[in-house]
């Protein structure tokens, strides 16, 4: 690589952190979600029986659950019922358990991994999910506008707050080379190509220690690469061959730093937005970036964004995929669908006369 090529993508590494950071400012006003912002409605509910699904290797788990179990005794309610995931066991067999006892709400205390898995066990129920984000990105809690700093705030809303339906989306993976299928819930954003490879190459100890940044510098070093040819057919329209280097589903856009990657994604709309990235140098990548920081409105043929309920990708060699940040992966075959309206979930606006006062649902 020339000497000027990597001082650019330094340069990029460095504006992107630097701007990321001014982007929380000035995106925390101006960044509105509808499902945040629109039909949400309290619970109805007196009384509540609260399970809690929890990493407990997280950094403030031990504060969360004391705060969730404070909470409860002060309204009144039942004591909560803690399950926590294992290095083995993620959260599924602690969400059979929980939902045998028939809760009210989940809350849900960790990272992206472990609010997919509950979500997945609550989807197409009427059992609310109450977000206490513990985890490095907490992709979803961002898009609700919730402050995944301020703990205590999170379960006064996961508790307390009002509610309303999302979409979710469904990836299934197939591998023709090793016959391997599996289906994957999501909730964010999903892709196939070089966003799932700077996700597994990212630095775990660089990761723990600053965070989503540990992304960047994982980016900088997959910028260069060949693009690879897909054929992606939208909603069942004629397959178009593209060359690309990723391609994103997104259900709603706001990723870690403010950045509102896709500012058309809403999270209720019954789409999603599919993004495919085909840049071939270090420009590209620039140009891709100025687009998405000043939310520029002309078309870049590197970048094209599609609208679409169902999507299907085929690749002649396995890509690897991701889901909401975390591996899934690789595929010769992709299936994504949206699942309109089908996660009950707790977003702020507490319920009218203090926390555990009840109101009624309307029309109720």
């Amino acid at each position: 690589m020339s000497d000027w090529i990597l001082y650019l993508l330094i340069a990029v590494a460095l504006a992107f952190a630097t701007s990321s950071w001014w982007g929380v400012r000035r995106l925390k006003a101006l960044h509105v979600r509808s499902a945040v912002a629109g039909d949400a409605y309290d619970s109805g509910l007196a009384q509540q029986r609260v399970a809690v699904v929890l990493n407990p290797i997280k950094a403030r788990a031990d504060e969360a659950r004391a705060a969730i179990h404070r909470a409860c005794l002060a309204a009144g309610w039942e004591e909560p019922v803690f399950f926590e995931t294992t290095a083995e066991d993620p959260g599924f067999s602690q969400m059979q358990a929980a939902l045998a006892g028939k809760p009210d709400v989940v809350l849900v205390g960790g990272g992206d991994g472990t609010v997919r898995v509950v979500a997945e066990a609550l989807a197409h129920t009427d059992v609310a999910m109450g977000l206490i984000p513990l985890g490095t990105g907490n992709l979803l809690a961002r898009n609700l506008d919730l402050d995944v700093g301020d703990l205590h705030g999170n379960v006064q809303t996961a508790l307390f707050g009002r509610q309303r339906y999302i979409d979710t989306a469904r990836m299934a993976i197939e591998n023709s080379r090793t016959g391997h299928y599996s289906e994957h819930l999501f909730l964010v954003i999903a892709g196939i190509g070089m966003d799932a490879e700077v996700l597994a190459d990212t630095n775990a100890g660089l990761k723990k220690a600053v965070g989503w940044l540990a992304y960047t510098e994982a980016g900088v070093r997959h910028l260069p690469g060949r693009r690879k040819k897909v054929s992606i057919v939208l909603d069942g329209s004629p397959e178009q061959v593209r060359n690309i280097r990723s391609v994103l589903f997104a259900n709603c856009g706001l990723v870690p730093g403010g950045i509102d990657f896709i500012p058309q994604a809403m999270i209720d709309d019954g789409m999603l937005d599919v993004v495919v990235m085909s840049p071939r140098s270090a420009f590209g990548w620039l140009l891709m970036y100025v687009k998405i920081m000043f939310k520029h409105s002309g078309k870049l043929p590197i970048m094209t964004v599609y609208r679409s309920t169902r999507i299907v990708i085929k690749c002649p060699e396995p890509m690897p995929t991701q889901i909401d940040g975390d591996t899934s992966g690789e595929a010769t075959q992709l299936t994504v669908q949206v699942e309109p309206r089908s996660l009950l979930v707790r977003v702020k606006g507490l319920v009218p006369g203090g926390a555990g006062a009840a109101a009624t649902k309307p029309g109720g």
